[in-house]
């Protein structure tokens, strides 16, 4: 059996991202316990799905703390105490502190709702969508100093339809984020993320063969 990463979820609202993780572990697909889940917000639904899965909690509220500093100081020593290997941003929506990056040097993970570095920050949907983009999707990295600005590790596209509306398009998005999530941290837990300047190499894996995709189809071309 291969050893388990120790994982630490940053929360603040539904939690369907934790719940694809929690799923990815319990039915063997990632090697991975998580250790603690964290949410500065004591009523995010992802609390919830941590009791159901009997995952430890810790509620830490930001607005207790008077800098983002020390918010980001008792995090790090919650996740310090859990044994924390990997943190996992699912939906946290906080921007961390030069701090804890620094505690977790490239091990921070983030996922984004739009192919970076197009469309970065809030509702990158919504951007896109609005943008008139072809194609969208979204994208595993790890955490810099930046917003939405750290290595990329895996991103997945979806084609943006004529049809589609902003709601539509954002569960296109939402299927495919609870894919690539887990297998990013499956990469890591093998030890097979190699980072070189904004590079991330994958070893061993399976890269992409089609040469090109359209939207809409060429016709005759």
């Amino acid at each position: 059996m291969a050893r388990e990463l120790s994982l630490g979820v940053l929360v603040s609202g539904s939690g369907s991202n934790l719940q694809a993780i929690v799923d990815a572990i319990e039915s063997d697909r990632l090697d991975a316990v998580i250790k603690i889940v964290i949410s500065n917000n004591p009523n995010a639904y992802a609390l919830e799905r941590c009791r159901r899965h009997n995952i430890p909690i810790s509620v830490i509220n930001h607005c207790q703390y008077k800098s983002r500093e020390a918010f980001d100081d008792k995090m790090i020593s919650v996740l310090t105490d859990n044994g924390v290997e990997l943190v996992v941003m699912a939906g946290f929506m906080r921007i961390l502190t030069e701090r804890l990056l620094r505690a977790f040097p490239l091990r921070v993970m983030n996922i984004h709702p739009a192919l970076l570095p197009s469309f970065p920050g809030l509702h990158g949907q919504r951007q896109a969508f609005d943008y008139g983009v072809k194609f969208s999707g979204c994208t595993v990295h790890f955490v810099d100093e930046g917003v939405d600005t750290g290595p990329i590790i895996i991103q997945a596209v979806v084609p943006c339809c004529d049809d589609d509306t902003e709601e539509s398009l954002q569960q296109k998005i939402l299927k495919e984020e609870h894919r690539i999530y887990p297998q990013a941290i499956q990469y890591f837990a093998e030890g097979r993320l190699e980072v070189s300047g904004r590079k991330v190499h994958i070893k061993n894996s399976n890269q992409m063969s089609t040469p090109s995709l359209h939207n809409p189809h060429l016709e005759g071309f």
